[in-house]
């Protein structure tokens, strides 16, 4: 079972500290809620899960490893920070056979995961093209290349419509249904109520609050007056 696990996180940068203290644990076979105004330190941490940023004090392991010690990090871990980095002249077919090459993953996944995340038509169509939502969609898909058994993603519905939001919604429960685990980093509280089975709020660098969502209510109104309350806390 690959859960994540963030263990007494602190990273500070200069005078500022980003992330001071923070833990907790997204458990196997659900889709964990990472929930946290701007500037919470909710984007440091996932870059120290991916070993983008070095921490201060603390670790973040992968079933117990950390990520930059995993046999097949990028079959282990798929992650979205955000829908950029394509070559704007790359068709989408194209972008994701560049990743799956260096990754040594084969390249017949490539036109298997533009097809679970709705672009097939759309594979020889260069990036430039593509609305946000597509990029989205895009992204999503080079996370998915490596068939991870866990997933970071950072805003994954930013720019998709509600018929794509609810696509989404299927995908990412269907995945954690499979036995992954599946963070997702939202502002949007309403749809982490109807996606999420397990919340992380944090605020100034802390976690507030970490467990099942039903300990704080299941429905949006609840989770944001939740979330509203234990951010205030902070100020």
């Amino acid at each position: 079972m690959s859960e994540v696990e963030v263990r007494g996180l602190t990273k500070t940068f200069g005078r500022v500290t980003a992330v001071r203290g923070m833990s907790f644990t997204a458990p196997a076979g659900k889709v964990t809620g990472f929930l946290g105004p701007n500037g919470s330190g909710k984007t440091t941490t996932l870059r120290v899960v991916l070993g983008l940023v070095r921490p201060d004090a603390g670790a973040a392991v992968i079933g117990g490893v950390p990520y930059g010690r995993l046999a097949r990090p990028r079959r282990t871990v798929g992650a979205l920070l955000e829908a950029s980095g394509f070559h704007p002249g790359r068709r989408a077919r194209d972008h994701l056979l560049v990743l799956a090459d260096a990754a040594g993953i084969p390249g017949t996944h490539v036109d298997e995961v533009l097809g679970q995340v709705g672009l097939a038509a759309a594979a020889d169509r260069r990036v430039r093209e593509f609305s946000l939502g597509m990029r989205q969609r895009l992204g999503l898909a080079g996370a998915l290349l490596g068939d991870p058994q866990v997933l970071l993603l950072d805003e994954p519905a930013n720019g998709l419509d509600p018929a794509g939001i609810a696509w989404l919604r299927g995908l990412l429960r269907g995945l954690a249904h499979d036995g992954r685990t599946v963070i997702v980093a939202s502002h949007v509280l309403s749809e982490i109520a109807q996606t999420a089975d397990h919340v992380v709020i944090v605020s100034a660098g802390q976690v507030r609050f970490a467990g099942a969502l039903g300990d704080i209510g299941v429905t949006g109104n609840a989770l944001e007056s939740a979330f509203l309350k234990l951010t205030a806390a902070a100020g």
